[in-house]
């Protein structure tokens, strides 16, 4: 095997790890709503310029802007859960898909308002230059983005399988009405999730800001 491919596998292989962890919070609001959320890309061009403005204010690095991006992110879900999602649940298929629809919409074109449509991006040797690790040269950012992308999403996987948080989020995915005759509020459960789909969902964003567009 030639070590260009290597090369190439290699950083596939770390480009879909923060892949796979957004895409955890795409398809946790699904299993549990129903939901295709088609703002979940926009939610990561949020993640993004967190960042930015993380970097642009402070000039702080990933370190402070991931959290950041997870916090802002966070809060933006519930904030979508209550103000919309909660309403367009209870209407048909096409009320779901134009509503978050709508929304990538707004935020999408919110941004461009705000920053322009002109590309921004963070200083290439933010995270740090390149490792050579046997005869593989892997960009810092790269191998950092993968790494955490990694350990948050297996995160994430004993969340939902380990912890009566979880355990309750998926009692509500099961069946709500159940769950509900069983004390536990699916409209908590629910809101729990947008949180915690909207903040990895941050997170990768984040991270994949140290480097692109």
């Amino acid at each position: 095997m030639s070590s260009t491919l290597i090369q190439v596998i290699a950083g596939g292989l770390l480009l879909g790890a923060v892949y796979a962890l957004f895409s955890s919070g795409l398809t946790l609001v699904w299993g549990m709503m129903n939901i295709i959320n088609f703002a979940h890309g926009d939610f990561v061009m949020l993640g993004m310029y967190v960042a930015f403005v993380v970097w642009t204010v402070f000039g702080a690095g990933p370190w402070v802007g991931a959290p950041a991006a997870v916090l802002v992110l966070a809060t933006l879900g519930i904030v979508v859960y209550f103000g919309l999602i909660r309403e367009i649940m209870k209407g048909p298929m096409l009320a779901q898909i134009l509503g978050t629809f709508g929304l990538a919409l707004l935020l999408r074109y919110s941004v461009f308002w705000w920053f322009g449509a002109n590309f921004l991006s963070l200083p290439g040797n933010l995270v740090g230059g390149t490792f050579d690790i046997m005869g593989l040269r892997i960009q810092a950012s790269r191998l950092l983005a993968g790494v955490v992308a990694l350990l948050v999403t297996y995160g994430l996987h004993l969340l939902l399988t380990r912890t009566s948080l979880g355990s309750k989020m998926l009692a509500v995915a099961e069946d709500s009405t159940a769950a509900q005759l069983m004390g536990i509020r699916p409209d908590t459960m629910q809101a729990v999730a947008w949180a915690i789909a909207a903040g990895a969902t941050g997170l990768a964003g984040a991270l994949i800001a140290t480097f692109f567009y």
